[in-house]
C-alpha cells in the first residue's frame, strides 16, 4: 500500500488550497478513506473521513463548513478542498488508509500572512 500526498505549499489567511492523495498497492474503491493532520507540538487529528463510495463523510470539529474531502475512484485518488484557511490549519496534512494502517509522507500546508 502506497499513498503520495501532494498540493501542499504557503497561503494567506482566508485563502484556499486542494491537497490530492494518489493510491496503489490496493483496490482504491473498496476502502473507506482518511485526511489527518499534525501540527508541531501537537498529536495528530482527523480531519476528513470518506467511505468507499464518497457518499458518507465525516469532518473533524475544527474543519466543518471549510474543508471538503472527495475521491475519485476510477483514479485512485483522495482530496481535500481548505477554504477560509487560518494560521491554526497550520500542518503536516497526512492521508490514510485506515484498513491498512497506512500513512503517506504528509504534504505541509503553511497558513501565514
Amino acid at each position: 500500500v502506497l499513498l503520495a500526498e501532494s498540493g501542499g505549499g504557503l497561503v494567506q489567511p482566508g485563502g484556499s488550497l486542494r491537497l490530492s492523495c494518489v493510491a496503489s498497492g490496493f483496490t482504491f474503491s473498496w476502502y473507506d478513506m482518511s485526511w489527518y493532520r499534525q501540527a508541531p507540538g501537537k498529536e495528530r487529528e482527523m480531519v476528513a473521513t470518506i467511505s468507499s463510495n464518497g457518499r458518507t463523510t465525516n469532518y473533524g470539529d475544527s474543519v466543518k463548513g471549510r474543508f471538503t474531502i472527495s475521491r475519485e475512484n476510477s483514479k485512485k485518488r483522495l482530496y481535500l478542498e481548505m477554504n477560509n484557511l487560518n494560521p491554526e490549519d497550520t500542518a503536516v496534512y497526512y492521508c490514510h488508509a485506515p484498513s491498512f494502517g497506512s500513512w503517506g509522507q504528509g504534504t505541509q500546508v503553511t497558513v501565514s500572512s
